[in-house]
């Protein structure tokens, strides 16, 4: 059983990043990150849909809002100093009813108390001018969005913490994990390893994983497949960049919108609807186990009240294409069902508190030698390196 300094498991970007992280701010570590996947980023940072946020949603002062704007100037210098490519297009957040402008105020005040001093707002014929088939009565500009390609990100992090001395380890699922003596064990199906700082990154697992050193672990992630569809070649010239609707303030989820990618594709969606497995990233997707978690959860029920006319109109577009175009043409009026062809989907992992509330920031339990990172949603991809640098602060002075 090699003896570790610190045991990171989840070879998502958090992970990496985490590691990454830790390794530059203290040299030599001895540090392995273990994941149950074959590859690095196979769930939600490879599911996602490749954007640099900006941090304009975010609650000011929020650990998101910190992270976001951190994250983005360091994930910007780490792509320019590898050569990862990347495209600030800027992007649009239109409202399209009167009854929006409210919501639409909110989040340019939120984005100016953040730093994004550039961030405008502009109305129906200036919004033609940076995306002339959308529709709309007011918007706001945000320069600083752009796109990536977070699993080359990923790539990159992981090919940096092999050079600086760290491992990775593939096919490493985590089975256990016990204290003794000030330091930790922790099994997987193949492997052991003593460690003396053990970080859990699991994404969509990592309550499970929590639960295996925390006795009370007070939320549950809840899965929420979000599905797109994608702009068929001929009709991509619809979208020049960005489009995004005014999002319901007490729901994490930013409604269907549009997604150039740095591919050229484009994509419409996602919905957001619950899944009845963590990494089902199909409509006929189903776990026993997964579904039984959910619906046992106390908290479930309190966010089931509040939000099934939501949940409902969810499932509705998922099943109908014809609803999710209606959803689309709010925003673009000249989209139809015959533009779209099936895209893919991902699944966020949303925790949700015992008491039944969504958890919108992120949230990391430290306990001594023991990390959980229980709720780390976007904007985690960009934020990754910020969200690294301060686990690595935490166990600084543990190492």
């Amino acid at each position: 059983m090699p003896e570790l300094d610190v045991v990171i498991a989840g070879a998502g970007i958090v992970g990496l990043a985490s590691a990454l992280k830790i390794l530059e701010s203290k040299p030599g570590t001895k540090l392995a990150v273990i994941e149950k996947e074959a590859g690095p980023a196979r769930h939600q940072t490879g599911n996602n849909s490749g954007v640099i946020h900006s941090g304009i949603y975010y609650k000011p002062g929020s650990l998101k809002a910190q992270n976001c704007i951190t994250g983005y100037n360091m994930l910007l210098d780490f792509c320019r100093q590898n050569g990862i490519e990347f495209d600030i297009c800027g992007k649009v957040i239109v409202a399209t009813r009167e009854d929006e402008l409210p919501r639409l105020n909110d989040i340019y005040e939120r984005g100016i108390a953040n730093g994004l001093k550039d961030i405008r707002f502009i109305d129906k014929n200036e919004l033609k001018e940076f995306e002339p088939h959308a529709n709309g009565i007011k918007a706001i500009h945000v320069p600083y969005t752009g796109i990536i390609d977070y699993k080359a990100v990923s790539a990159k992090y992981a090919e940096c913490i092999i050079k600086l001395g760290g491992e990775i380890r593939y096919n490493e699922k985590v089975q256990k994990v016990s204290s003794s003596s000030g330091r930790i064990d922790v099994i997987t199906q193949n492997s052991s390893f003593n460690t003396k700082i053990f970080i859990n990154c699991c994404g969509l697992q990592s309550d499970e994983v929590a639960g295996l050193t925390e006795r009370n672990v007070d939320v549950r992630i809840i899965p929420f497949r979000g599905e797109y569809y994608k702009i068929k070649p001929e009709r991509r010239s619809l979208v020049k960049n960005l489009i995004y609707p005014v999002p319901d303030p007490a729901f994490p989820f930013l409604g269907v919108h549009f997604t150039r990618m740095l591919s050229g594709e484009v994509e419409a969606g996602p919905n957001a609807v619950l899944s009845f497995k963590k990494e089902g990233y199909h409509k006929t997707s189903f776990s026993v186990k997964d579904t039984f978690k959910t619906f046992t959860w106390k908290g479930f029920y309190s966010i089931a009240a509040k939000y099934y006319k939501t949940g409902f109109g969810e499932f509705h577009r998922s099943f109908s294409k014809k609803a999710f175009v209606k959803a689309l043409q709010r925003l673009m009026p000249e989209i139809t069902a015959s533009d779209l062809s099936p895209g893919g989907a991902g699944v966020r992992a949303q925790a949700i508190s015992i008491n039944g509330k969504l958890i919108d920031d992120f949230l990391i339990h430290d306990n001594g030698n023991i990390v959980n990172v229980l709720n780390a949603p976007s904007p985690a991809a960009t934020s990754s390196l910020a969200i690294g640098s301060t686990i690595a602060e935490k166990i600084k002075s543990k190492l």
